[in-house]
């Protein structure tokens, strides 16, 4: 867990259970963002307001560092604002660099800067605050263009390929090793500004049509589903919600 809190840790490691097993990082951020685990089991963070994206093994030591740490930009060795991080089959992830630029950044596996695209707008390939990315197991990139209500889908060079707009804005989005998508979604961005901590859907996406396969109400602003099956969603309440397998083989039947 990666959280914004005074008294404890930013990063803190749970069992299974929900057993605290230990933390780290007080002092190193500015605002956590958000959090990714890497097949190699390793842990990225996104400091939006320290302009940073962060990779610790899973003992907490530093790996790698992109961006400098107060010094906002747009050029290929800083961030302004990022929000995400995302990892494609042969290591090469991607920043969704999202609340103060709009585009999506993209760096080898070993962390060196590749290609960039996008920018503020409401046309094709343009972003209004890109706030998640998820990458699929044949490396096509989808993009939550969340203010503008959409998700952008792009080959793994920037190449638009088409876009979703019946999900509403969306929030956070995850796609598994089985290529499962889910996403949480307001139903537009009007809802999110208005009723961000306490609105959303947890939605089950067909990936290649984008259709909504299953929904259930839930508050959250981020999300990841374990490899049983369980989905955890990170609040702005303060909260993480873990939904069982059972819970939602129901949620999806009463769809």
């Amino acid at each position: 867990m990666f959280q914004r809190g005074p008294k404890a840790d930013p990063l803190i490691v749970f069992d299974a259970a929900g057993k605290y097993l230990r933390s780290w990082g007080k002092g190193m951020f500015e605002r956590p963002h958000g959090i990714r685990v890497d097949r190699e089991n390793n842990i990225w963070i996104t400091d939006d307001q320290g302009h940073q994206v962060i990779k610790f093994n899973p003992q907490g030591k530093v790996l790698l560092t992109l961006g400098v740490k107060g010094k906002p930009g747009a050029d290929d060795k800083t961030f302004r604002r990022p929000t995400d991080i995302a990892f494609a089959p042969n290591g090469d992830f991607y920043v969704s660099d999202g609340y103060g630029n709009s585009r999506v950044v993209k760096f080898s596996k070993d962390g060196r800067y590749l290609m960039t695209w996008g920018k503020a707008g409401t046309g094709p390939g343009e972003f209004n605050t890109p706030h998640s990315i998820a990458v699929d197991s044949k490396g096509t990139v989808y993009v939550s263009d969340r203010e503008n209500n959409r998700i952008q889908i792009f080959d793994p060079n920037g190449k638009l390929l088409r876009e979703w707009t019946n999900l509403g804005c969306v929030q956070n989005i995850f796609i598994t090793p089985k290529d499962e998508m889910w996403v949480i979604a307001h139903r537009n961005n009007i809802e999110n500004l208005t009723y961000d901590t306490l609105a959303g859907r947890i939605m089950r996406v067909d990936l290649g049509t984008g259709r909504i396969l299953g929904a259930m109400e839930s508050p959250g602003h981020w999300l990841d589903v374990s490899s049983t099956g369980e989905i955890f969603i990170g609040s702005l309440t303060g909260n993480v919600f873990r939904w069982y397998p059972g819970w939602l083989d129901q949620g999806l039947r009463s769809q």
